[in-house]
């Protein structure tokens, strides 16, 4: 009997996951795990019969793979998925969050270890390169990112999530440790339900992390240069906004919405806000994710040395002036 593996096919240097489809119910012979944003947002793809893998994929047995959740919101098909620390598999020991039917990834946690070495790791590049001031994160799913920025940064960095399903936010308190997080920085994370795109604070964003997807592909929303203009206009000077863009890994339920050609929108809107402003980090092989940062390019030297891990300074010298 052929043995049910979980496969890894896109996970190449940097470390790339992308938001493919995961179906679980019933369960496909092999699950294909294939990085999108550095890892990339992180994607699963659900595997038909001819896509499956064989014996010889990076796979993991899907004994290995454990539901803890499985449930519907009003707004999410919502499961969580733990991968044992046994199996030998980059994923090993995570944590993950799937929302929709095609199953995109919106957080991944580990046991031993804060780093996901995936795109969240790159977003915990921001904090050195923006002013004093409060952080919005637009798409907050189980805090992945509130995780590494509250507990990689000083105590004067805040955060303010936005996240429209509550019950996805009651899904991190429960699975991703986002209570713990909640108590231990009270006075620094605040989360709000609702339309991020509706996201503000009085005194304005020092830099807004953005990582809004729905059935599997970037918003339509962010294809929409005045989208991007009221996103600036809530920034403080020098304020900057950095994008879960998405890329060719990125596989939305709709056909008509290509991962590469909704990235290249997405882009294309930016740019015409932004100007030459904007840059853009690949990962994986080529266009498979991308994440954009608006601003002028920091002094990277500077910027390496004010990381608060090693493993995040790789992350600089990646960036490219948006084309």
């Amino acid at each position: 009997m052929a043995t049910e593996l979980i496969s890894l096919q896109c996970l190449r240097p940097p470390h790339h996951i992308p938001r493919k489809f995961l179906n679980l119910s019933p369960p496909p012979s092999t699950l294909n795990l294939r990085p999108k944003p550095p890892l990339n947002p992180i994607f699963i793809r659900q595997l038909s019969q001819r896509h499956k893998t064989s014996h010889d994929d990076d796979g993991i047995p899907a004994d290995d793979v454990k539901t803890l959740a499985k449930f519907k919101s009003r707004h999410n098909y919502i499961r969580v998925i733990q991968v044992s620390r046994k199996t030998n598999h980059p994923l090993a020991g995570s944590r993950l969050l799937l929302l929709d039917n095609p199953g995109n990834i919106h957080s991944i946690s580990f046991l031993l270890k804060s780093l996901t070495d995936s795109y969240f790791d790159v977003f915990a590049t921001l904090p050195p390169i923006i002013p004093h001031g409060p952080i919005g994160i637009l798409g907050f799913g189980a805090g992945s990112t509130a995780r590494l920025i509250l507990e990689l940064y000083p105590p004067e960095i805040t955060v303010h999530g936005w996240e429209l399903d509550p019950s996805v936010i009651d899904v991190g308190r429960e699975f991703f440790g986002l209570s713990k997080l909640e108590r231990d920085h009270k006075d620094r994370i605040f989360i709000s339900i609702g339309d991020a795109l509706n996201a503000s604070v009085k005194s304005g964003f020092s830099g807004i992390l953005v990582d809004l997807f729905s059935k599997g592909s970037v918003i339509k929303e962010l294809q929409d240069p005045k989208v991007w203009e009221s996103l600036k206009c809530r920034l403080r000077k020098r304020g900057r906004i950095m994008v879960n863009v998405g890329g060719r890994c990125v596989e939305a339920e709709d056909s008509e919405r290509d991962g590469d050609l909704v990235m290249d929108e997405t882009l294309k809107a930016m740019s015409l806000v932004f100007g030459d402003k904007l840059f853009v980090l690949m990962l994986g092989n080529g266009n498979d994710s991308s994440v954009a940062l608006t601003g002028d390019l920091p002094d990277l030297d500077a910027w390496k040395k004010r990381l608060p891990r090693s493993e995040l300074r790789s992350y600089v010298d990646m960036w490219r002036p948006y084309n």
